[in-house]
């Protein structure tokens, strides 16, 4: 994997072309570290995960599934699926070409997904005897639980317009303009306050397990915290002058 800081942005690629951008337990390790990393580094507001070759994952590398103490890998990627719950600075997925099994968990996992319209998708875990515990909640999120269970069920590849309309996918780029795509969106992006965005997604992971109730108090004193931030205030004071 290669990290690459450019500007505010900074930028994962898997690089293991090769093998479709296997995910053994080197780059999990170092994909969980480079995303803490850029949580906790102030001069990085957005974090994004794309790759090389002409696929863009193709999910945990079955070499090392093999082995026999391929269990105790399980931390690691328990940590890496579940990377959109507690980073608090937007993660966004630029996909292309086939995205497979644990593949689909990391995009499932991603706050914003620009998807090449050519890019397909599967979780053909069950044919080989596997079911994808690991990112099963990260795919109810995404598409709801009873489209995640036919995906799994049938391990049918399906494209990036069914991706979106599931929502797994929010954005398609056409062929060819992934790229280009990608920079739109993360200049648009760009433009959002981080405080805001870093505290709104705490706020998000904070209230997910609570009541109704208890989540709405929760989310009321963080409300009443950002009233009182200066980038707030001084933005909505410019934006009622503007009406003036």
């Amino acid at each position: 994997m290669r990290s690459v800081r450019e500007g505010r942005l900074q930028r994962l690629t898997l690089d293991r072309a090769s093998r479709r951008n296997a995910l053994d337990s080197s780059a999990c390790h170092e994909l969980v570290s480079a995303l803490r990393s850029a949580n906790e580094d102030p001069l990085v507001d957005l974090v994004l995960i794309d790759a090389e070759g002409k696929s863009f994952c193709s999910g945990m590398d079955l070499a090392e599934a093999l082995e026999p103490d391929a269990a105790r890998r399980t931390q690691i990627h328990t940590e890496l699926f579940t990377a959109g719950y507690w980073m608090r600075k937007p993660l966004i997925a630029s996909v292309q070409g086939g995205v497979v099994a644990g593949g689909v968990g990391l995009v499932a996992n991603a706050h914003v997904v620009i998807a090449e319209t050519t890019a397909w998708f599967s979780l053909p875990e069950v044919r080989i005897g596997m079911w994808p515990y690991v990112i099963w909640r990260a795919l109810v999120d995404a598409m709801g639980e009873r489209r995640a269970r036919e995906l799994t069920l049938t391990g049918r590849r399906f494209p990036a317009s069914e991706a979106r309309d599931y929502g797994l996918v929010h954005i398609l780029a056409p062929e060819g303009e992934l790229a280009s795509c990608t920079a739109h969106w993360i200049r648009e992006l760009s433009q959002a306050s981080p405080g805001a965005t870093q505290s709104g997604l705490e706020a998000a992971g904070e209230i997910r397990h609570l009541g109704f109730a208890e989540a709405a108090l929760a989310a009321a004193a963080r409300r009443a915290t950002r009233f009182s931030d200066p980038g707030f205030r001084s933005a909505a004071a410019n934006l009622l002058s503007r009406g003036k």
